[in-house]
This record gives C-alpha cells, sequence and structure tokens, in this order.
C-alpha cells in the first residue's frame, strides 16, 4: 500500500506502523505550538509524496504521546527518528533540510 501523506500515530499504534512496517519509517516527534514543527510539515508531507511506497512519514504529537517521546530520548522538537526494521537507525534533532532528510532517507533504504 502506497502511503502519500503522512501518518498520525500513537503508543497503540505505533508497533503495527513502525516495527512492522515492510518500508523504513521516518517519524516525526512534534507539537502544535513548536515553530519549527509547522516549517518542517509541508517537507515531509512532500517527502510522503515522492517517496510513496519505498519510505513511510509517521508523526507524533508529543504533548498528546509523551511515553512514546521519552521511550525514544526525544528531548527536544522537531526530532526526527528513522527506523529500519523496526529499530531505530538515526535520529535528526532540530529544523534541517529536505536535502539532509533525503539523504538519510536514501542511505537508510540501501544499507543491508
Amino acid at each position: 500500500m502506497n502511503i502519500t501523506e503522512p501518518i498520525n500515530i500513537n503508543e497503540d499504534s505505533f508497533d503495527v506502523a513502525v516495527a512492522k512496517s515492510p518500508v523504513p519509517v521516518l517519524v516525526d516527534f512534534w507539537a502544535p505550538w513548536c515553530g519549527p514543527c509547522k516549517m518542517l510539515s509541508p517537507v515531509l508531507d512532500e517527502i510522503a509524496r515522492e517517496q510513496a511506497g519505498a519510505v513511510r512519514i509517521a508523526k507524533v504529537n508529543v504533548d498528546d504521546e509523551p511515553k512514546l517521546a521519552a521511550r525514544f530520548g526525544v528531548r527536544s522538537i522537531p526530532t526526527m527518528v528513522l527506523f529500519k526494521g523496526g529499530e531505530a537507525q538515526e535520529s535528526v534533532i532540530g529544523l534541517t533540510s529536505k536535502q539532509n532528510l533525503v539523504a538519510k532517507i536514501e542511505r537508510l533504504k540501501t544499507a543491508a
């Protein structure tokens, strides 16, 4: 199934959406009041459309899911955690460029 937009996940849906995903997953830990998170959101939307079927973009609202944020050591937002095979591979903290995120996703897709 090609998902062309970010999906919202919570503690209950995390394992199905991330751990059991057949493709790498970028999880964006964000909050509605976070300015940099708002700036990053359209970039993640673009990546989700352009990489549909090859990567999944998921979003976790840290205000609603503090346990999930704590589970991955999220202390600052936005924080994006890249997963492959259900395992966290890399984190990106703070606002970053689309090119940087795409490069990290590409490395993750080609890693053994």
